[in-house]
């Protein structure tokens, strides 16, 4: 059996937990005359108050002096008093909060089903019991932080606007570590278990992080950079969250999700202010226009698409729409800091280039809107980003059991003379001649693996790469040689079994 590389992130994520099985969610109230089961806590319970409340009742953000992550905390309650009363549904304060035409929670959330909130009172009503398993770990949390056997597979890499801090994803958390290797700074640990993306606001007072727990919910993480404190968590989705990214004013922050939507939320509330539906697999990656009145998505359907985020509206597919026209889906976008222009990447293993308007009406078979396509790389893309002016990006892909790292030339194109005359076989001939010119600047040597994550520092002097083994790989970005090499987690050794 051929192992993909989606499957070696998935194996060494689950070697990281626990052996807890986690059973099917019922939140319904049974069909028909069959006898209800008692409601369980662990099974639909905490499942109800994780995936909706626990973003602001968590460890890293107690809301009230609440904590909703456990029954023992739900039971000792916050700074109102106790969150239940066994027996007594209508004296408990959580009922009170989520109940009624108007609840006080999830605050600026959705209210709870009335069926979801039937099923908390009846657990309440039938005694409130405890069936959390007793093998269950307690909640990883800043004075808990996770403890490593072995270095957690690398899913992203962000410099801060200042180049001075190397945000790094780990499990349960983000590390800020020294961007010249020189050591881990801070540790800012949260709720979801995988970090898929990391974003510094253009200010770098911000950091922004999307993730989850996968089957359970997607998250949001806004953290204060100075404080190293969670400013905002905010739960979407029943399922990971993909490719977040802040618009150049940092006033809004947009995201992927496996749901096969992405959003734009308000960073000073948190507040949604646009979804978009057009996609029909999971989006893995968002980037703004520069005028930031649009947004581009990239997904696992094969599509980039353009949608105006005042209304959603569904504008365009920047890519060609012609069958076979790309071989894979897309993982990977980022828009030129200076062009309206977008790079991306995905399965096939080729960097792109594209306009993000089009300039020329669509037809049947066109592809007007490339712009140049550079070498191929072997294995998949999964990460890219372009330095400071746009003039280099760095590309990371990965094969089943190998990885590569490069760093391209962009080049420079004047828009709005692309493809914009003659026939379909003319255009195709013209963005060949450009494809062809070979912009290879450095083919990264000793990546160690399968590569997920890289990040150019943004006074385009340095690159970083992780990926599957988990080190951090610093490269100088002039002559291509790697200047530092380190793993970004203490490792703690394990005794098995055999050695006891």
């Amino acid at each position: 059996m051929s192992v993909t590389p989606t499957l070696l992130r998935v194996v060494t994520f689950l070697c990281l937990l626990s052996a807890v099985s986690l059973p099917a969610v019922a939140d319904e109230e049974p069909a028909g005359d069959k006898p209800a089961k008692a409601v369980s806590f662990y099974r639909q319970v905490r499942t109800i108050l994780q995936r909706e409340c626990a973003g602001c009742h968590q460890p890293a953000k107690k809301g009230g002096d609440l904590l909703l992550t456990s029954f023992e905390a739900l039971k000792q309650g916050g700074e109102n008093g106790a969150g239940f009363v066994p027996g007594k549904p209508d004296e408990s304060l959580i009922i009170d909060y989520i109940s009624g035409d108007e609840p006080e929670m999830p605050l600026n959330g959705d209210p709870l089903t009335p069926q979801q909130v039937a099923l908390i009172g009846r657990w309440i009503e039938e005694g409130a019991k405890d069936d959390t398993p007793e093998k269950v770990e307690e909640t990883i949390s800043a004075d808990k932080p996770p403890v490593y056997a072995t270095a957690p597979v690398i899913t992203s890499l962000a410099y801060s606007p200042d180049g001075k801090l190397l945000a790094v994803s780990g499990f349960h958390e983000i590390l800020l570590h020294d961007a010249e290797g020189g050591g881990l700074k801070r540790r800012l640990v949260g709720r979801a278990n995988r970090i898929e993306s990391i974003a510094f606001s253009p200010d770098g007072k911000l950091i922004g992080a999307v993730g989850g727990t996968p089957a359970l919910f997607g998250e949001v993480q806004l953290w204060n950079t100075e404080k190293g404190e969670l400013a905002q968590s905010i739960t979407v989705s029943h399922d990971t969250l993909f490719g977040g990214s802040f618009s150049d004013d940092g006033k809004h922050f947009a995201f992927g999700a496996a749901d096969n939507r992405a959003r734009v939320i308000r960073v000073e509330d948190g507040e949604q202010i646009m979804r978009f539906d057009a996609h029909s697999d999971y989006v893995l990656d968002t980037t703004f226009s520069k005028k930031l009145d649009h947004l581009i998505t990239v997904g696992r359907d094969m599509s980039m698409k353009l949608v105006i985020i005042e209304n959603a509206q569904f504008v365009d597919n920047i890519t060609s729409i012609t069958p076979g026209a790309l071989k894979g889906g897309l993982m990977a976008a980022q828009r030129h800091p200076a062009q309206e222009q977008v790079l991306i990447g995905g399965s096939d293993g080729q960097p792109k280039l594209y306009k993000i308007f089009r300039t020329r009406k669509r037809i049947i078979g066109d592809d007007f809107n490339h712009i140049r396509s550079y070498q191929k790389m072997p294995g998949r893309i999964y990460d890219l980003q372009f330095n400071h002016d746009g003039s280099l990006f760095v590309v990371g892909a990965s094969t089943a059991t190998s990885g590569s790292a490069r760093i391209y030339k962009t080049g420079e194109y004047e828009t709005e003379k692309i493809n914009n005359g003659g026939s379909l076989n003319d255009t195709r001939q013209e963005t060949t001649k450009r494809s062809s010119v070979k912009m290879l600047a450095h083919e990264l040597k000793d990546v160690g693996g399968p590569v997920f994550a890289v990040a150019f520092r943004p006074d385009g002097k340095q690159a970083a790469l992780g990926g599957f083994d988990g080190s951090v790989r610093l490269y100088d970005v002039e002559t291509g040689e790697q200047v530092k090499q380190f793993i970004p987690v203490e490792l703690t050794a394990t005794e098995t079994t055999a050695a006891r």
